[in-house]
């Protein structure tokens, strides 16, 4: 194991099946904190995709699922998890670094992810973004 890759607490993966097999959230925001990837925060199943991107801070990387409803042209309900990997500009360098080294690891922990978005400012993640990859 590489010493930039931390291991992932349970209640990522326990939150993660309950958005993905329950719908219990409409998105899970996660942080790297005291060398291991945790929760940091759960959006209920009615908020918002505003919601959702103001849950970033704007100096420090993040990893994020959004689960995103749409209709599609048959006029069929259907729902799609992406992965975000939130890396703004103005964040450290070291930080970035460990970011993009547990990425892969992360993701694979997280089985059901469709799409992935990596994004070093808020129109990198719009809605459309979101929009256009999944239909």
């Amino acid at each position: 194991m590489q010493h930039l890759e931390w291991p992932v607490h349970d209640d990522c993966k326990l939150r993660f099946m309950e958005l993905k097999a329950k719908r219990s959230y409409r998105f899970i925001v996660f942080k790297i904190e005291k060398q291991q990837v945790v929760v940091e925060k759960l959006g209920g199943p009615n908020e918002s995709y505003d919601d959702f991107t103001s849950s970033f801070p704007a100096d420090e990387c993040r990893y994020a699922v959004y689960d995103f409803d749409f209709t599609t042209i048959e006029n069929c309900q259907k729902s799609k998890i992406f992965f975000i990997a939130w890396s703004p500009d103005t964040s450290k360098v070291r930080m970035k670094m460990v970011y993009a080294s547990s990425k892969d690891r992360f993701k694979r922990e997280l089985d059901g992810i469709q799409f992935e978005l990596q994004a070093t400012d808020p129109s990198e993640m719009s809605l459309d973004i979101v929009k256009g990859r999944a239909i």
